[in-house]
């Protein structure tokens, strides 16, 4: 199950309490105070990793509790720290304040650590308190509470090209022609339930291309599933405009271009300042009927200095070619 957003209190460990006592030994009268200190409460940790795609362990642990700090013994003996609580996120995650949604942290790099709440110090035993007016002191410190803080994870993957394309584009197709990844195919609307990440490899050379579920017009106003996955274009610094040419019952190409660039200026207007190129698929079903629709396309591409390719990806027509101009833009970077 594919999960990009959840709610999730983190509640550190409370630090032990000190400890009062004093030495008990034989011959040795009027033992001072040997109260131990007791242990920090455990911190909690968050680590992002790569290989994890999705923040589906936190889905059903909306409340994560670390180990408290042992209470301080008798002989100067102090509790144990509590032992860290590490919880690994995918790559790309962010941690947002609960409710106003402000940016707190951003996990965007392998290996990256945030201590999300701190364990609670642990109480001094009385030992801390002996003074020349005050031998035998019946006083210690409790443990402080660790901090406890709710906040939003989100996930925004991190792909260097995303496939943008209104449903039935073809763009699980294409991306399990072009690398290892697996998603469900079928000739119906909304295939694609949660974007799919694949790695492209051209010589020695590779990238991530993720696949955004299909945008329909008015996606960035919550219409079909649009709005749950634009916020995963943000990271792409290269987007892809899948076309299908073959489909001219409801759009143009040329016009399904148009609104798939309006769905996203419309949500963030600075996504099109992002580099982009335009791929009508589908070549192998354009009628003569559509033809003169589908070169539509190329014209007005090839008049605004946009690149465009023409492909199959069901009869891998041209993919070496698209995969020649998506590599381009990676050596541009």
């Amino acid at each position: 199950m594919f999960v990009d957003r959840t709610i999730v209190t983190f509640i550190a460990g409370r630090g032990g309490n000190g400890c009062v006592s004093f030495r008990r030994e034989k011959f040795i009268q009027r033992g001072g105070p040997n109260g131990g200190d007791g242990g920090n409460g455990s911190d909690i940790i968050l680590v992002s990793k790569k290989g994890n795609n999705s923040l589906i362990y936190f889905k059903y642990r909306n409340i994560i509790r670390s180990k408290h700090g042992e209470n301080g013994k008798g002989r100067n003996k102090n509790g144990k720290k509590g032992k860290e609580e590490i919880l690994f996120v995918p790559v790309g995650t962010v941690v947002k304040t609960f409710p106003d949604e402000k940016l707190m942290f951003d996990l965007s790099d392998d290996n990256m650590r945030l201590v999300i709440a701190k364990g609670g110090q642990g109480g001094w035993g009385n030992t801390h308190f002996k003074s020349s007016v005050n031998q035998a002191p019946r006083i210690a410190i409790k443990g402080k509470p660790g901090e406890e803080i709710k906040v939003i994870l989100e996930l925004k993957l991190i792909a260097f090209a995303g496939l943008v394309g209104f449903p039935n584009a073809g763009k699980s197709t294409l991306i399990s022609k072009i690398s290892e990844a697996k998603p469900k195919i079928a000739d119906y609307p909304f295939t694609t339930l949660s974007p799919n990440l694949g790695v492209v490899y051209m010589g020695y050379e590779s990238l991530v291309v993720a696949d955004i579920p299909g945008i329909i017009e008015g996606a960035h106003k919550g219409d079909g599933m649009g709005i749950d996955f634009l916020k995963h274009i943000e990271r792409n610094r290269v987007l892809i405009f899948l076309i299908d040419i073959s489909d001219c019952t409801k759009n143009t190409p040329v016009e399904t271009f148009k609104v798939l660039q309006n769905e996203l200026k419309s949500y963030k207007t600075d996504f099109l300042n992002k580099k982009y190129f335009v791929v009508g698929n589908k070549n192998d079903l354009v009628t003569e009927m559509h033809r003169k629709e589908a070169d539509k396309l190329r014209e007005y591409c090839n008049k605004r200095d946009i690149a465009y390719v023409e492909i199959s990806a069901l009869n891998n027509d041209n993919l070496s070619v698209f995969k020649n101009k998506l590599f381009e833009f990676y050596n541009e970077e």
